[in-house]
């Protein structure tokens, strides 16, 4: 994939041929996202990585009021799409708040999660949002990483800090993140 291709054309997104460029040069790395998030989910989900991946990238080139400031800022924006999406489709599938017992959660090695019911990706989700509230950056790490399958080096030059502090961040958000999962049934 050529990052700088991929700068030029986002800055010239407002064009239609920019957006038809643009799609095959950052469709594998979204589907590899999406790849991730459903390997571990059962096989009769509803929602399939290519509508993922389609939805996600219509509502990223979709945005008038983003400047987009890069690859890793589209990828950045993208995890937030993706996720919006996910938690969209799982509560319109799952009307219930929880589902009561444990769940293994798994942040490790990219976006590895064993959900044992649709409710994961809210659980998930909820986790966020009261994190963002405590440490918003470490709440962003988790959703870069999570959702989003970017690099730790990625995600340091996004939120322009060290890869040393996202290392910190990345640590303690996943054990702020199974305590609130373990605590909040």
């Amino acid at each position: 994939m050529d990052k700088k291709e991929i700068s030029q054309l986002l800055n010239q997104i407002d064009i239609p041929q920019a957006k038809e460029k643009l799609y095959p040069l950052v469709y594998d790395n979204l589907h590899e996202i999406a790849d991730k998030l459903f390997r571990r989910e059962r096989s009769d989900h509803t929602l399939q990585p290519t509508l993922l991946v389609n939805e996600a990238y219509m509502n990223l080139v979709d945005q008038d009021q983003i400047n987009w400031q890069g690859r890793t800022h589209f990828f950045a924006v993208g995890a937030q799409a993706i996720r919006r999406i996910l938690v969209h489709h799982a509560r319109t599938k799952n009307a219930q708040k929880r589902g009561g017992g444990v769940h293994n959660l798994e942040l490790e090695e990219g976006i590895a999660f064993t959900p044992e019911k649709e409710g994961m990706v809210l659980d998930i989700h909820e986790g966020l949002e009261h994190l963002e509230k405590v440490h918003p950056r470490q709440a962003q790490v988790v959703e870069l990483k999570f959702f989003g399958g970017l690099k730790m080096q990625e995600i340091a030059d996004e939120l322009g800090v060290s890869i040393k502090t996202i290392e910190v961040d990345w640590k303690v958000a996943k054990a702020w993140l199974k305590k609130f999962m373990k605590t909040d049934q």
